[in-house]
């Protein structure tokens, strides 16, 4: 079974009700950790070397935040820039990561009909989201779509329920081996046939 690594990271976690339903779901499932950034560093003190031996220990890294004015909350930016250093992520010999899998989980208050290019956001989410592919990349690891739960502003508990249970059967999926090939072209993770049965 694979391990999976939850970085999770919400500077407002205790009011999010869409978060807290989909983290209730997975924080205890087996094979998984979750890594809760700003509850780890409140003070944005990350200590490296412990974030690098987490990843090294697991196979699968789930950026798991909010869509923050299109990108991620300060914390996990913070946590990219200082833990995939040059020569230890990406560079000459900087080969931790090769081979891993990685995607975000994201929440939005916006719909998908706002995320497009007709849309008043104008951009797609995966358009958005090319800098942390790119990072994927860089670093040697596959990249896979993202899981999105979007318009939580207006979406009732029973949808996220839902979602929270699709999150779940997604969790256990990438467990067993889940590939890039296997999601065809989908642009997001929630819509692949085997979420939906």
């Amino acid at each position: 079974m694979k391990k999976i690594l939850i970085l999770f990271s919400h500077p407002k976690f205790e009011k999010s009700r869409a978060n807290s339903i989909l983290v209730d779901k997975i924080k205890d499932k087996e094979g998984v950790t979750f890594h809760d950034l700003y509850e780890l560093y409140p003070d944005f003190n990350i200590d490296v070397d412990a974030e690098k031996e987490l990843l090294k220990a697991h196979d699968i890294i789930i950026w798991h935040h909010p869509f923050y004015w299109y990108s991620c909350p300060p914390l996990m930016k913070q946590w990219i820039d200082m833990v995939l250093e040059f020569g230890w992520a990406y560079g000459p010999n900087g080969n931790a990561l090769h081979t891993k899998k990685c995607l975000n989980v994201i929440t939005t208050g916006g719909t998908r009909a706002l995320y497009c290019e007709k849309g008043t956001n104008s951009f797609s989410v995966t358009e958005f989201l090319r800098p942390f592919e790119q990072t994927a990349n860089l670093c040697g690891m596959r990249y896979l779509p993202p899981f999105t739960i979007m318009g939580t502003h207006k979406i009732e508990d029973k949808e996220l329920h839902d979602y929270a249970n699709k999150y779940d059967k997604l969790i256990g999926l990438l467990q067993q081996g889940l590939k890039l090939a296997d999601v065809g072209n989908f642009s997001f993770l929630n819509d692949i046939p085997q979420l939906n049965t």
